[in-house]
């Protein structure tokens, strides 16, 4: 098992999961963009984005998607809430509201307001991260009264979203959080899983670097 990544990045999501169950896997970091500082990753992912996971004779590359597979795949009943659990729709719901609605605008302020102001769309940038705002009532909602977004444990929903939300210190949005929200993300961020990513990703970047990168198979 073979994870592609870069230091910060939405494949965070991947290792986060990964580490919460504990698998062995390898981890491959990368320079940012890959599409335009490791080329050779085109021959991995054919988008040039990250993540990237290799397993299984497949290959994934939405973030959300790869923490899913692994918990369905290797912690059933755990980090995943099955189809005949009451809050099976709003776990899917929110996993897939996690980058359809809190990520994405996120990139987009990300690339006009700090990768390329040189294009002078700062002010779509700007509007992007409003309407982010404006978007985080769904989940300060679902969380005024409860520990966990589904079936009062701990799941994937809860990486996928707590990443949306720790990627606005990243975007320079985090005044945007709720008091519940800032502490919720606090106590997932204290998560042992979480910390064992981070350390993980740290820990790559720090090693003696082999050349190239290896072709999915």
């Amino acid at each position: 098992m073979k994870i592609y990544t870069c230091e910060g990045s939405r494949g965070l999501r991947a290792t986060w999961a990964a580490e919460e169950i504990g698998l062995d896997y390898e981890l491959v970091m990368m320079p940012f963009p890959p599409r335009a500082f490791a080329k050779e990753y085109f021959a991995v992912n054919p988008l040039g984005t990250v993540p990237a996971l290799v397993a299984d004779g497949q290959v994934m590359t939405e973030s959300s998607a790869i923490a899913h597979y692994l918990a369905a795949r290797h912690s059933p009943g755990n980090l995943v809430v099955n189809v005949e659990e009451p809050d099976f729709g709003p776990f899917l719901d929110y996993l897939h509201h996690a980058d359809a609605t809190l990520t994405f605008p996120q990139t987009v302020r990300l690339r006009f307001c700090m990768f390329e102001v040189e294009r002078g769309l700062q002010e779509a940038g700007e509007a992007y991260g409003t309407w982010f705002g404006k978007r985080l009532i769904k989940i300060d909602q679902r969380l005024a009264d409860r520990d966990f977004l589904c079936a009062d444990r701990f799941t994937v929903a809860d990486i996928a979203i707590a990443y949306a939300l720790h990627l606005t210190d990243m975007t320079k949005l985090s005044h945007l959080l709720s008091p519940r929200l800032t502490e919720w993300l606090e106590q997932m961020r204290a998560r042992p899983g979480f910390v064992r990513a981070v350390a993980r990703e740290q820990a790559e970047l720090a090693a003696p670097k082999a050349a190239g990168l290896t072709p999915a198979r």
